[in-house]
């Protein structure tokens, strides 16, 4: 059997960014605790470490070195850099062991529910989800995934504030599942964390829907950026090292158990924290080495010029790659690499079905397993509001109905109705009756 690594790259797709100077040195002061006059001059000083911060003069400079702070600052901007990266010419100049070139899983995610928006990000929903779909099918990207990647919101519900709680974005997170459904006929397979940070609520949610979940950034402690420090937002401190997966336990996600879904390790690249380097990059090849495959995964923003990440990767793989003669390299998509490595032959995709009768919805799978332990169910009204509830299981895992009346939503308050699946072994069934 052939020996292979499989390269994943995953993008945290969340559209143009900006940052004013005012607003960095505002960052400034808020993750270092050092106020000072908001000049290019001052900028300057920090990043060539000419001002005196008492010995944190390179863990400032690294959080405000100047490929950091040059964003894709609008549309345009991540447009010109699209049209470069997804190109035959850019993704070919390294073909993998069988002559594929470089592929990408954009992780996309919607900018709702905040309160302000001073980064100026396209706020609204489907809009990043959108533009994506249409620039892979115009450059014919069939090999690159879109997949999920959702932000909690803050308590404050201000953009530019990390958070963790789901429970707190429910609202938010509800509506963008049920219109993945009901507007864009897709349900997610494959998570991306917003802030690399996943907790109990979290964990839970994703237990019942989402198979593939690319989010564990253990790596050697970095004590350089206080606002990560003990373990705030992404924490994988008590994670297993591999690069091959594991499933989590029940009660502490950082763990192995008996959970469904599977959790890869996946680190950074381009940012200031929790970067793979040349160390990850031999472990990743030695395990594919002594077990037959392993995936190695790294995750940026498109809100940053992505050729560099990608080259600084592709450096790390030709350095090392002579080492392991054994071991074959395959860029992959995330939910591709994470089917191919985990089930050993194909099985059939997840096919669901929905009827109506009378006022009872009733859905069945038609072929395949489904991941979680039902459906998910995304009802619109006819004033546009958008509802989520749980299904009345008949046969677990395999038949569910749900009655529409005046103790849910009646009939004739409907305006449609979906349900939306992951196959237990990947790809994801979605169906839809419009009143």
């Amino acid at each position: 059997m052939e020996k292979i690594l499989y390269v994943v790259h995953c993008v945290d797709t969340e559209g143009p960014l900006d940052e004013t100077l005012e607003a960095t040195f505002v960052r400034l002061e808020s993750l270092f605790g050092i106020s000072l006059p908001a000049t290019k001059d001052n900028l300057l000083k920090i990043q060539r470490m000419e001002i005196d911060f008492q010995g944190n003069e390179q863990a400032i400079a690294k959080c405000f070195a100047p490929e950091l702070l040059k964003y894709n600052s609008n549309w345009l901007e991540i447009d010109s850099m699209l049209e470069e990266i997804l190109a035959d010419k850019f993704r070919l100049q390294q073909p993998d062991s069988f002559g594929n070139g470089w592929i990408y899983s954009w992780h996309c995610m919607d900018h709702m529910g905040f309160t302000d928006n001073p980064r100026n990000k396209d706020y609204g929903y489907g809009k990043i989800f959108r533009f994506y779909k249409s620039k892979l099918n115009e450059f014919g990207s069939s090999f690159d995934e879109i997949n999920w990647h959702f932000h909690p919101l803050s308590i404050t519900r201000n953009p530019t504030h990390a958070a963790t709680s789901y429970i707190n974005s429910y609202d938010v997170l509800i509506e963008i599942m049920c219109r993945r459904i009901l507007e864009d006929d897709w349900f997610p397979v494959v998570n991306r964390p917003g802030f690399h940070s996943e907790r109990p609520d979290s964990h839970v949610f994703l237990e019942q829907w989402i198979p593939f979940d690319y989010a564990n950034q253990f790596c050697e402690r970095d004590d350089t950026q206080p606002d990560t420090l003990e373990g705030r937002f992404g924490d994988w401190r008590r994670a297993p090292k591999t690069w091959r997966g594991y499933h989590p336990s029940h009660d502490d996600y950082q763990i192995a158990g008996d959970c469904r879904r599977t959790i890869f390790r996946c680190l950074n690249v381009g940012t200031r924290m929790r970067l793979l380097k040349e160390v990850d990059v031999r472990d990743a090849f030695l395990e594919a080495q002594s077990y037959g495959n392993a995936i190695l995964a790294f995750a940026n923003h498109d809100w940053r010029d992505m050729k560099p990440d990608v080259e600084y990767v592709q450096d790390l793989l030709r350095k090392i790659r002579d080492d392991f003669p054994e071991v074959l390299i395959r860029y992959a998509g995330a939910e591709e690499a994470a089917t191919a490595m985990i089930f050993q032959e194909a099985n059939p995709p997840l096919e669901l079905g929905l009827e109506l009768r009378s006022n009872q919805i009733y859905v069945e799978v038609i072929k395949g397993k489904i991941f979680g332990p039902q459906p998910f169910l995304a009802i619109q009204s006819k004033s546009g509001e958008f509802f989520h509830d749980n299904f009345d299981i008949v046969d677990p895992l395999t038949r569910w109905t749900y009655c529409l009346d005046e103790q849910t939503l009646p009939m004739d308050k409907v305006d449609s109705i979906g349900v939306g699946a992951a196959g237990r072994h990947g790809t994801y069934s979605v169906k839809k009756i419009k009143f």
